[in-house]
């Protein structure tokens, strides 16, 4: 096996750290290429402004990856209930416990699930080449990768882990679509003034989506964490004030947005923007796989972005680890099988996200009506709550 040449996971975000350590645990050979961006070490009231809704889906593959019990339990929040408000008097209420659950997901910052993964590696051994991606050669069924130092990679495989941005997918040529959407998810943490009881709060408001995520308690009280999809202009504008004006400008709108649903919302951290697409691949190519936001990314409003690459880590490694013995890791045939695994659920998403934006997006009387009086319709059916939690949690 050590003579064997490796699969090469380009890109050491979570996609990436969570693929090269499901290869070596699976026995197949494994090298990252990337750099090693360490987690700053963060104090007990100060997090990551990027936090992810972890499905129990996704926990379970981070538990058989050795990551889960790194993670400082005090940094993770459970969400046992989720609020839906619409723009007018549409409302569904879900609970775990209505699908005898104990938990929906799990709220846990970017920088911790890395820094766990990260330990996580290291303790396998995985060879890690600190370099960057800088062109691809087809090699038979395997590849040659040079990188930005001059180094020659050979490599069975190679997986895209980079990016939404994804140098490999751009090198190996796969098809790509984009659709910008013209508006930034902001994320911020803020103070809030009633406990938040683990409950995830999320109001379409027309032109925006207004998400609170329960976080840890602080020392100064309750906290939780704000995704808000808004216009791209108006995300722009925000960023720009100076802190008390970004206040200003908060506390108006969370107040008329939230009734003060959680009591008096403030900004604990500047808010953050990252433009919102949807973007789908053909994800394989002759020696290439992708994963993560190098296949796709879809609308962040169901908060399912990481998971959907997840389970892209899964498959691959399912692929992978249950081909015939005669085939090798970068035959055609192969890839092919896990482009059609992750067909359904790539699209089933990408279709969900982007048809609730622009349903909640469209502004006509008629549809307004339409979409509150189905969401009082759902929260009276136990039946469809049930389907959409377990659609959620990646059962």
């Amino acid at each position: 096996m050590k003579n064997q040449e490796p699969i090469l996971v380009c890109g050491t975000g979570i996609a990436g750290l969570a693929c090269a350590l499901g290869l070596a645990r699976a026995g197949l050979p494994a090298a990252l290429l990337g750099p090693r961006q360490v987690p700053a070490t963060r104090g007990a009231d100060d997090y990551h402004p990027r936090v992810y809704a972890i499905s129990p889906a996704s926990r379970d593959l981070l538990d058989r990856l050795g990551a889960w019990r790194l993670m400082d339990a005090r940094r993770v929040t459970a969400v046992e209930a989720m609020e839906i408000q619409g723009d007018a008097d549409g409302h569904l209420d879900l609970s775990a416990w209505q699908d005898a659950r104990d938990t929906l997901a799990w709220i846990v910052e970017s920088g911790e699930i890395e820094r766990a993964l990260q330990q996580a590696v290291q303790v396998m051994g995985i060879e890690w080449h600190e370099d960057r991606f800088e062109r691809l050669e087809t090699r038979g069924l395997g590849v040659r990768v040079t990188t930005g130092q001059g180094r020659a990679l050979d490599a069975v495989l190679l997986v895209g882990a980079d990016g939404a941005r994804s140098p490999v997918r751009l090198a190996a040529g796969i098809e790509h679509h984009y659709t910008p959407y013209g508006d930034m998810g902001v994320v911020a943490h803020l103070d809030i003034g009633l406990p938040h009881q683990n409950r995830a709060c999320q109001w379409f408001t027309g032109d925006s989506v207004f998400a609170l995520l329960p976080m840890p308690d602080t020392a100064d009280g309750p906290q939780a964490s704000l995704v808000w999809s808004m216009p791209e202009g108006r995300a722009r504008e925000w960023q720009a004030l100076d802190a008390d004006a970004q206040q200003a400008f908060f506390a108006a709108h969370a107040r008329a947005i939230t009734g003060d649903r959680l009591g008096p919302l403030r900004l604990r951290t500047r808010p953050q923007g990252f433009p919102l697409t949807l973007e789908r691949s053909a994800m394989v190519a002759p020696g290439v796989a992708l994963v993560g936001d190098a296949a796709h990314r879809v609308h962040p409003l169901a908060g399912q972005g990481l998971n959907l690459g997840l389970g892209d880590v899964h498959d691959l490694l399912d692929v992978l680890r249950t081909r015939e013995p005669q085939r090798a890791l970068g035959d055609p045939r192969v890839l092919a099988r896990y482009r059609r695994r992750r067909a359904e659920p790539v699209w089933a998403m990408s279709l969900v996200t982007d048809g609730l934006h622009r349903l909640f997006g469209a502004s006509n009387a008629p549809t307004a009506w339409a979409r509150n009086q189905g969401m009082r319709l759902v929260d009276n059916l136990p039946f469809l709550k049930r389907c959409l939690i377990r659609a959620a949690v990646g059962d």
